[in-house]
């Protein structure tokens, strides 16, 4: 799956294409950095769905730009189970979190 930017002004939003072409933009959740496994990750979610009850996150790992931001490039998908927990407990901790602020 491959990616670029939206606009300056959209930079929180990313375009991916699947094999077949189709392109859907993904709005950015957040980003964080992983010393235990040296990668970058990146929490995406379906522009399109950003009003609905239940949102479907998807996370990949990425190759951050000179700014540590998400960039044009290639978005890796978490293949390791151990690696794909760490990522799952950050996700957790986040809607946790974020639930306790409403």
């Amino acid at each position: 799956m491959s990616e670029k930017p939206e606009s300056n002004n959209e930079m929180n939003e990313v375009i991916l294409s699947d094999d077949q072409g189709n392109e859907e933009t993904y709005k950015i959740l957040f980003t964080f950095d992983s010393d235990d496994y040296g990668k970058s990750y990146v929490f995406l979610y379906p522009k399109d769905a950003e009003d609905s009850e239940e949102i479907e996150v998807q996370a990949f790992s990425f190759s951050p730009d000179e700014n540590g931001d998400v960039d044009a490039g290639e978005l890796d998908p978490i293949e390791d189970p151990e690696e794909w927990d760490m990522v799952q407990e950050v996700l957790n901790t986040f809607t946790t979190d974020d639930d306790q602020d409403i």
